[in-house]
């Protein structure tokens, strides 16, 4: 099961160090040659050895927490990931396509694709009822709203999907593995700013990595310790989809 996790923190260079780190209220920054950021599990915050240490560590050490059960940790070592993949030049390399804003968001951009399709998204995203009349949707979430489904019911659904949305916060949960098993029938799509871009994903069943590359620093790290949240693709942050080549 730690398999992805393992292949997603070994290239990073062991001569790289956390220069900062920013908690906010939603997003976790960690700065190492790059920026990258991640979901902060806010119900899950607890104490950890290594906060308070965390600038100065190495990058790899600290992305190697992402195999945390202390969900702090964990999100601290998905940002680190993140710093290392998640840049516009690799971006860019992979043939990803930039947009600013959320106005074209992955759920805007697959309209067509999945316009009668059975749907499942894994996480509440804002502004889903933009697809709720056109295919047969289903929402996952942790904490159910009116009309979500709880996760667990995830053994139950997703192998009758045409497309699957996974949050790219279920790596720090350890969701993830079973999530993809659960959806090989299905097109794949990893949402959100803590996806990192990384291609060794697509060797597990993704199709489409729809994450986010920081431009710029200054901004991000404002909207971040502000409690931003969509304000990061406003302030800083671009979006950016990579698909799987055939």
């Amino acid at each position: 099961m730690w398999e992805i996790y393992d292949k997603l923190i070994e290239p990073i260079p062991e001569d790289i160090y956390v220069e900062d780190c920013i908690m906010g209220l939603r997003w976790t920054y960690i700065k190492g040659k790059n920026s990258g950021i991640a979901l902060t599990f806010r119900d899950g915050l607890r104490e950890s050895s290594i906060l308070g240490k965390i600038k100065g560590m190495r990058l790899k050490e600290l992305s190697t927490y992402v195999k945390s059960w202390n969900f702090t940790e964990a999100s601290l070592g998905l940002s680190a990931i993140n710093s290392f993949y998640n840049t516009v030049e690799h971006a860019e390399k992979l043939g990803a396509n930039f947009s600013e804003g959320r106005k074209n968001d992955i759920f805007t951009e697959s309209i067509d694709e999945i316009r009668g399709k059975n749907v499942a998204v894994i996480g509440h995203f804002p502004d889903l009822e933009k697809i709720e009349s056109i295919c047969n949707l289903s929402i996952l979430e942790r904490r159910p709203s009116k009309g979500d489904l709880p996760d667990c019911a995830c053994e139950y659904i997703l192998k009758n999907q045409d497309f699957v949305f996974i949050t790219g916060s279920t790596l720090a949960n350890k969701t993830l593995p079973r999530l993809l098993e659960l959806s090989k029938n299905a097109k794949v799509i990893l949402v959100g700013p803590s996806v990192p871009v990384a291609p060794i994903l697509f060797d597990y069943g993704v199709n489409t990595l729809a994450s986010a590359v920081i431009v710029n620093d200054n901004l991000i790290q404002q909207a971040i310790k502000e409690g931003g949240s969509h304000q990061i693709f406003d302030l800083g942050g671009k979006m950016a989809k990579i698909k799987k080549k055939d």
